[in-house]
């Protein structure tokens, strides 16, 4: 057991495991994010009632099938993302999943602390001089509840979950009111362009960073049925209410900001307690995810300190100008980061047939090359794809990868067996 009960560099053990409700609870939190919002408001902007209806469903749909997929192996190895990039990458290989899953929520941890300061900044009439104070300070405030861990999560979301989702529901009913009903929904047109592919992909990419990397809490399932519900339903009903919430006022107020959006519904307090609370619940699950991949990339059970040290670097990149760089942002998250959980679907049920041997046990190669090249080549093939780009560097990257094994297993003669290095 690590010093901080969170097992940074190990299985998680079956004493450690929490049941539906709990983990259910923190991948809610995770969910309820206000940059899904704001994505999702693009949405509103470029599609009918009914079209931003079916692109919410489907996008959220294949996150959620994604994301239950990696749960069900987290919860049967014990073991998160990066730990399980050991098998396919290698030992020292493994650490371009640290990287890549670091800074992707690293990238979100910026961006929201940038979002808060700025907002309160504008929203309470406050000097300009004091959006940079406000950064450090809510950069890292923030990750207060990551330092404590688990409990300091778990805590949090049940406080912060029921209160964001009845002024969503507020907020839509304020909205679909001031709009004449559903019928004045449905009647609104349009103003700008997107494409269907380009609108499930930035649905799909909003979380595939965090689908990627939620297994740190979906390898504390006790059972892989809990692991598939728990995402199921927070990333489906979750993260899918963030998109459609965020594109139903868009509709009404042709207005991508939800926080200017609750502005003009008159709901400017709530929009602030809005604001804070629902960046201050995902702000500490996005940290944690960042120490957890530091921890694996240095080979250190120091989680809370590195917790800190990237607070730190997310302040600097706020100040850096995160705020305004969202949407690239996600078209990039959405090409680079699915293709890493092709590979460990890939490796674990086709190599490994559904059982890794245990971490501590097992003979790694500094290196495995099969896995970085699959998985270059899934994200370059995503990146390059005019498809939904998340779907085809999971696919790409994963039969890539099987296609692999199967030809260095013909040329030396050998059936790739499970464990074989």
């Amino acid at each position: 057991m690590s010093s901080s009960g969170e097992f940074p560099l190990s299985e998680a053990p079956q004493s450690a495991r929490k049941g539906l409700l709990s983990i259910s609870m923190v991948l809610f939190s995770f969910t309820f994010f206000t940059g899904t919002m704001f994505a999702g408001g693009k949405l509103g902007m470029a599609f009918s009632f009914t079209d931003m209806l079916w692109i919410a469903a489907i996008g959220n749909s294949l996150l959620a099938l994604y994301a239950a997929a990696l749960a069900f192996i987290a919860s049967r190895s014990g073991l998160n993302t990066v730990l399980m990039g050991r098998f396919c990458f290698g030992e020292a290989g493994s650490r371009l999943s640290d990287f890549l899953l670091g800074f992707a929520e690293l990238g979100w941890y910026a961006w929201g602390t940038a979002t808060v300061a700025i907002v309160l900044v504008k929203m309470l009439g406050l000097t300009e001089g004091l959006t940079i104070p406000l950064m450090v300070v809510f950069g890292f405030g923030f990750s207060i509840t990551a330092i404590v861990g688990y409990k300091g999560l778990d805590v949090l979301s049940r406080v912060s979950v029921p209160l964001m989702f009845v002024l969503l529901i507020i907020s839509m009913y304020i909205a679909t009111h001031d709009v004449g009903g559903l019928k004045g929904l449905a009647a609104v047109i349009p103003h700008e362009a997107m494409t269907f592919s380009a609108a499930v992909t930035m649905v799909f990419g909003t979380f595939a960073s965090g689908a990627t990397q939620a297994t740190n809490w979906t390898r504390l399932s006790r059972t892989g049925r809990v692991a598939i519900i728990a995402s199921v339903v927070s990333f489906l009903l979750g993260n899918g209410l963030m998109v459609v919430a965020g594109a139903w006022c868009a509709i009404v107020y042709q207005q991508a900001d939800i926080v200017e959006v609750m502005i003009l519904q008159g709901l400017s307090f709530a929009a602030v307690i809005m604001l804070c609370l629902n960046l201050w619940t995902i702000q500490g699950p996005t940290i944690y995810n960042v120490s957890a991949a530091a921890c694996h990339l240095l080979r250190s059970e120091r989680r809370r300190t590195m917790t800190l040290i990237a607070a730190g670097v997310g302040v600097v990149l706020a100040i850096g100008g995160m705020y305004e760089m969202l949407i690239p942002f996600l078209v990039l998250l959405g090409s680079i980061i699915p293709p890493v959980g092709g590979v460990i679907m890939a490796d674990f049920w086709y190599r490994h047939r559904g059982k890794y041997p245990l971490l501590a046990n097992a003979s790694l190669p500094r290196y495995n090359f099969t896995g970085l090249f699959a998985y270059a080549v899934g994200a370059v093939v995503a990146y390059c794809s005019p498809w939904v780009a998340p779907l085809v560097g999971i696919a790409v990257a994963a039969v890539c990868y099987i296609v692999l094994l199967q030809f260095t297993a013909r040329r030396a003669g050998v059936t790739v067996m499970q464990g074989e290095q």
